[in-house]
């Protein structure tokens, strides 16, 4: 709620102003004590023209902000202000904004006004650090008149919520829509022939083809070498399992890496549910939090997203061996299960391996975790003192295990994505590709 009636404050020009006047005030009081009335009436008339200053400023007639209702974690978007003011001649005009930490660093944003022919105008990128509601509470208008001395400053509560979602614009990209309707399944309305397990009909062997999809007994009949082709499968069931843990409430380049895996995941289920197959997502740090149930249709993709907005960060460990178990006992059928998740603990990191295994048995099991780029600078770097090379002595002893754990999950069965951020999301949708065309899940 804003007060009409703006009060009048002093600009730093006019404290500046103050404040080299001292010295010539003191100078004419020692020099001319006669003349000592020269100084209080300068200092009263500096305030008078602070005063009128300010009042040629003119009053506010209306402040309108601009904030966006719904925005995506790690997008620029833009928030803004409009002002219209009635009469005065104001030389400049500046706007803060009290904010959720997850919106601004610090919580604060600021920003300047322009004049233009509707008003003034102002504007400020930024980018959303965290998923959740980020809320503007609170703002300050103060603008200045035509000498930059006295300005006009108010300031009132604001009620304006910020919602943040995951960050879908891969989803959105135009080259992820020509590959849907260019590639072997996609939205073209057509039978799909390929690698599954479901028998479709016979084709001319071509050099390349796999040996051992020759049908001989047809090639006997015919003299020529006929191939097998398969209906890829559908209706898979595909579950991304998310580790809210500590570690992955880490930020690797200004973004938790549960926000980027949460977008990695989202764009490979989209290309999932337009191939046919139902997608679930599955939360979990020391309890599981999330499971929602399988999406089938691409038109309720927004459900996932919605589903997916609602992961908590949790600063805790993941309990693997809950998380899991609990998983597999909600599942009837064979699944391709995907877990994105971060590790630094080795005992943590063996209880996820055990955890892991037993669902290896019956679904088909992807582990996708990000490449810690600050440990292999620091492995790198050369030793100046005995600090730089502890440090990188720590960081090499941490990639040592790393590579242990994944070779560990190679052995037992479980494909392993372990790749840069920017990259994540490629090789996850290359290799959901690669096993639906292996026909390994149904």
């Amino acid at each position: 709620m804003f007060r009409r009636l703006a009060p009048i404050v002093p600009t730093v020009r006019a404290a500046m102003l103050l404040v080299l006047a001292a010295p010539v005030a003191l100078v004419i009081g020692a020099t001319q004590p006669d003349a000592w009335v020269i100084a209080p009436l300068a200092g009263i008339g500096m305030l008078a023209l602070i005063f009128v200053d300010a009042l040629l400023a003119g009053r506010l007639e209306d402040l309108h902000l601009v904030v966006p209702a719904d925005i995506e974690v790690g997008a620029e978007e833009t928030m803004g202000a409009q002002v219209r003011l009635g009469g005065g001649r104001p030389s400049a005009m500046h706007l803060a904004l009290a904010c959720d930490p997850r919106l601004a660093p610090g919580g604060r944003m600021t920003f300047d006004l322009t004049q233009q022919a509707a008003g003034w105008r102002g504007s400020r990128s930024f980018s959303a650090v965290r998923r959740g509601t980020g809320k503007v509470s609170r703002t300050w208008l103060r603008w200045t008149g035509p000498l930059g001395l006295g300005a006009r400053q108010i300031e009132g509560d604001v009620d304006e919520d910020v919602r943040i979602w995951p960050n879908i614009a891969a989803v959105r990209s135009p080259a992820l829509h020509t590959f849907l309707k260019d590639a072997q399944f996609g939205l073209i309305a057509r039978r799909i022939r390929g690698e599954g397990t479901q028998f479709e009909s016979l084709a001319e062997y071509e050099p390349g083809m796999d040996r051992r999809r020759i049908d001989w007994k047809a090639s006997a009949r015919h003299v020529h070498l006929y191939a097998k082709e398969y209906e890829t499968e559908r209706n898979n069931q595909i579950v991304f399992a998310f580790d809210c843990g500590q570690g992955m409430c880490e930020p690797i380049q200004g973004m938790p890496r549960l926000d980027r895996a949460i977008s990695a995941a989202l764009a490979t289920a989209y290309v999932a549910l337009k191939g046919g197959d139902r997608v679930a997502l599955f939360g979990f740090a020391s309890r599981p939090d999330l499971s929602t149930p399988f999406i089938t249709a691409s038109g309720d993709f927004y459900r996932l997203q919605q589903a997916a907005a609602g992961l908590e960060y949790r600063a805790e460990e993941p309990n693997f061996t809950l998380a899991l178990a609990t998983l597999a006992g909600k599942l009837q059928r064979r699944s391709l299960i995907v877990v994105f998740s971060d590790f630094t603990d080795p005992t943590n990191a063996e209880l996820m391996i055990e955890s892991v295994s037993r669902l290896v048995s019956r679904h088909v099991v992807l582990f996708v975790t990000m490449a810690d780029d600050e440990l292999e600078t620091l492995s790198a770097a050369a030793p100046g003192d005995m600090e730089s090379l502890s440090e990188a002595v720590s960081a090499d002893l941490l990639l040592r295990q790393r590579d242990l754990v994944t070779r560990r999950l190679r052995q037992i069965g479980v494909d392993v994505i372990e790749a840069p951020f920017d990259q994540i999301g490629t090789r996850l949708l290359d290799a959901y590709l690669e096993i639906k065309r292996s026909g390994a899940i149904g």
